[in-house]
């Protein structure tokens, strides 16, 4: 294999909102992509998400066997991208399988991400990457975000300082500076709560899945004290590198409040956590860029907007794939790591220095 040689790899993405599968494959040198596969996204199997959400709570037990189904709820997602692809597991170099975060405490070095790697190479037939970010904390990194080196390379040729938000089921920010900048080109963190509040939040008072289009929020009035008593959390005084865990927010803050003064608050204060984390990003960007379900909630969206002043748009008005970006990134690092090049930098995650991560397991 050459240097620079590409590679067929894919991405297994389910994110802290837990409202799917999503996988991607790409065929990348692990510096840029060099062509787009199919992607696809598939629901969490019958009571998949209620056990992981149990487990995210502290309800540890029976958690290997939790494991195992979520690992095998990736088979037929594989099989899908194969399928479309018109490609066997022999010709996929790698599965970059991030798993799903149960526990992110980075302060005490520690990071917990299920999902049997060596089980789903075994499945699959094809090499499996897993547990991204253990390295990345054990070396004092905060273990996220891990996509911003995707985001770059996705980035290049665009107008810069640009600004990449992900909003899943937490917000975090990339901030791309042109290369001869004396501040760092690439410049990371978690931005506050995302989706994940919200969704709680719906699903609690209407019984929803998700607040689909805003509409909940749109028939409410965020509560200026409640967001005043949110944004007066420690998170938001303290400079980056930091990360959350999903849980490091609670709805007792709007347990008050009418199911659409609920949502139009959550949705508020998403995107005044974002405007916050402008004073820790080395410049102000110039346009943003907006990935995750959030970009999909156009009451989210003018949120944003109203909060950055700026322009707010969708990532596929760069020709991206929202839905499937993670999935992506996976399969980007992935190939990363089969090099032996860096997934995680001092400015991405404040870790002590550029280190790759990942377990691999071959087929």
């Amino acid at each position: 294999m050459g240097e620079q040689e590409a590679m067929w790899a894919i991405g297994l993405m389910s994110g802290t909102s837990l409202d799917g599968l999503d996988g991607a494959l790409i065929r990348t040198d692990g510096l840029s992509v060099a062509e787009f596969g199919p992607a696809a996204t598939i629901p969490m199997p019958d009571g998949l998400a209620d056990a992981l959400r149990g487990l995210m709570r502290g309800d540890g037990r029976d958690w290997l066997t939790i494991e195992k189904r979520f690992t095998e709820a990736q088979v037929p997602l594989v099989a899908r991208l194969l399928e479309a692809a018109g490609k066997t597991p022999q010709e996929i170099a790698c599965i970059g399988f991030h798993g799903q975060t149960i526990l992110h405490r980075p302060a005490e070095r520690i990071t917990w991400q299920i999902g049997n790697g060596a089980l789903l190479a075994e499945l699959t037939g094809i090499p499996v990457v897993a547990d991204f970010r253990r390295r990345d904390v054990a070396a004092g990194g905060q273990g996220a975000p891990l996509v911003p080196l995707y985001h770059a390379a996705l980035a290049d040729g665009l107008n810069k300082p640009l600004a990449i938000l992900n909003i899943g089921g937490i917000s975090n920010v990339t901030l791309v500076g042109p290369p001869n900048l004396a501040t760092p080109y690439i410049h990371a963190l978690d931005c506050g709560p995302g989706n994940a509040l919200l969704n709680d939040w719906v699903r609690e008072k209407m019984g929803w899945e998700f607040d689909d289009q805003g509409q909940l929020a749109a028939q409410g009035h965020a509560d200026e004290a409640v967001l005043a008593t949110y944004l007066a959390h420690p998170f938001f005084a303290v400079p980056p590198p930091k990360s959350l865990d999903r849980h490091d927010f609670t709805l007792d803050g709007v347990a008050h409040l009418s199911p659409a003064d609920g949502a139009a608050t959550l949705t508020a204060l998403t995107a005044l956590a974002v405007a916050q984390s402008v004073q820790w990003l080395p410049e102000v960007p110039q346009a943003w860029l907006v990935c995750g379900g959030g970009r999909h909630n156009p009451v989210m969206m003018e949120a944003l907007r109203r909060a950055l002043n700026a322009p707010v748009g969708a990532v596929e008005e760069a020709g991206w794939r929202g839905d499937s970006l993670e999935a992506e990134a996976f399969a980007f690092l992935a190939v990363r790591l089969l090099r032996g090049l860096p997934i995680s930098l001092p400015e991405t995650t404040g870790v002590s220095r550029a280190v790759t991560g990942g377990a691999f397991y071959s087929a």
